[in-house]
């Protein structure tokens, strides 16, 4: 039987859905994630809603979003899933599926995610007692069969469980280990997406590490290890002590390529990268293999290598005797994968005040030895000093960049003497 719902939160309150209740049929029900979050008293400034329908579902969807002149999207025409697509809301409509919606609910993966919400009458359905675990903090399977229906399920108990602070309920538990095999068969998209929320905060890193103990990894990540569990906590730390001191490099932490954000930033970042890099093999064949296997992108998959390559030049680089040609060569090839580098290196023992000279340097745009910036083109050297296009040209960019680097030169004018004498020497 419905019960007296105990909270007024915004997901359960219609006015503040992008739509009016007058178009909601008298039979729908909110259910799933918002309501989960809504009775936790969890917002969100984009809003997630998913309705359930005994009938004329996709109707309504088409109604709605043709009456707020708003984006539609047909999901699944043979189970009768729609979309309207607001400027801060995502509406869901979907076909009941049973007879009933407690059977329908009887199908869903956890308990606390099988409550449902009557907003004509303000009353809550909850026939699997959602509410009793929602208060106990308890992530509680619905029956086995559910999660083996859909294995990501098995992971997803773990990702929902760093994401709302609860725990793993222990017949749940026990029953993941027994299926964890079950994970090998679903796509790599799937899994990547939860891995990367586990990746992604601290919070997820100790149930990355009881996911990885109860075996969801050992077809996906199969070189990991309990050390690299540990140096991933590790890298928590380091991530913290740096964004402490230096809180631009917390922010390039959180972010990823410039030229890749507008397509990809919400499921990228170094800090991901730094991770990783924890979680696969040392070797860059190997390791490319794995996460190639995880549909990882290449812009990812390179920078995962470029810190498992230049992270034993780390304990040389920060040394006082190390020069400014060996500290150029060195930035060249990190790039902007330096800020992961920096975490992994801090993890890996090297110390705080060791590093900190290269961190300046990269944190400083100016700096020549990290971001050096040409004093001449192409197009300068080839009018100045009448020379032909072609590779000559490109290496006598590369001398005079690290001539500058090295403090020989500081002026255009110097750049071009340099150049002339340069290409003197070459002649001769």
């Amino acid at each position: 039987m419905p019960t007296d719902t105990l909270t007024t939160a915004s997901a359960l309150s219609p006015h503040t859905w992008p739509f009016s209740l007058e178009w909601l049929p008298s039979d729908a029900y909110l259910v799933g994630g918002s309501v989960r979050d809504a009775l936790l008293g969890r917002q969100a400034e984009y809003l997630d809603l998913d309705f359930v329908l005994p009938e004329g579902a996709v109707a309504t969807a088409r109604a709605i979003a043709n009456h707020y002149r708003t984006g539609y999207v047909l999901l699944d025409a043979e189970r009768q899933i729609a979309r309207a697509v607001f400027e801060r809301a995502t509406v869901d409509f979907a076909q009941q599926v049973g007879p009933t919606l407690e059977a329908d609910l009887q199908r869903r993966d956890f308990t606390v995610n099988a409550i449902a919400y009557d907003p004509h009458t303000e009353r809550l359905f909850d026939p699997l007692n959602g509410y009793s675990d929602l208060q106990q903090q308890l992530i509680r399977m619905v029956a086995p069969e559910n999660l083996k229906e859909d294995p990501l399920r098995l992971l997803r108990a773990y990702r929902q469980a760093a994401q709302l602070g609860f725990e793993l309920e222990p017949d749940t538990q026990t029953t993941i280990q027994r299926l964890a095999d079950l994970l090998a068969g679903i796509a790599p998209e799937r899994v990547q997406a939860e891995l990367n929320y586990l990746l992604g905060t601290a919070r997820g890193t100790r149930f990355l590490q009881i996911a990885w103990e109860d075996g969801l990894f050992c077809t996906w990540l199969p070189h990991a290890t309990a050390t690299g569990m540990d140096r991933v906590a590790q890298m928590d730390e380091a991530a913290i002590a740096l964004e402490t001191r230096w809180p631009a490099l917390g922010a390039e932490l959180s972010g990823w390529l410039r030229d890749q954000q507008k397509v990809s930033g919400l499921g990228r970042s170094w800090m991901r990268i730094a991770k990783l890099t924890a979680l696969v093999s040392p070797e860059a064949v190997e390791a490319e293999a794995e996460l190639r296997t995880l549909k990882y992108s290449r812009n990812e998959i390179q920078a995962v290598q470029t810190v498992l390559r230049y992270l034993p030049q780390v304990p040389a680089i920060v040394q006082p005797t190390a020069t400014a040609t060996e500290q150029y060569f060195f930035f060249q090839g990190v790039g902007a994968a330096f800020g992961a580098l920096s975490v992994v290196a801090l993890a890996s023992g090297i110390s705080e005040a060791a590093i900190a000279p290269l961190i300046n340097r990269f944190l400083d745009p100016h700096d020549a030895i990290a971001h050096p910036h040409p004093l001449v083109t192409g197009r300068d050297l080839m009018t100045q000093l009448h020379l032909p296009p072609g590779p000559q040209i490109g290496q006598l960019l590369e001398v005079l960049q690290l001539a500058r680097a090295e403090g020989k030169i500081a002026t255009p004018a110097e750049a071009l003497d340099l150049a002339a004498i340069w290409m003197q020497q070459q002649s001769e």
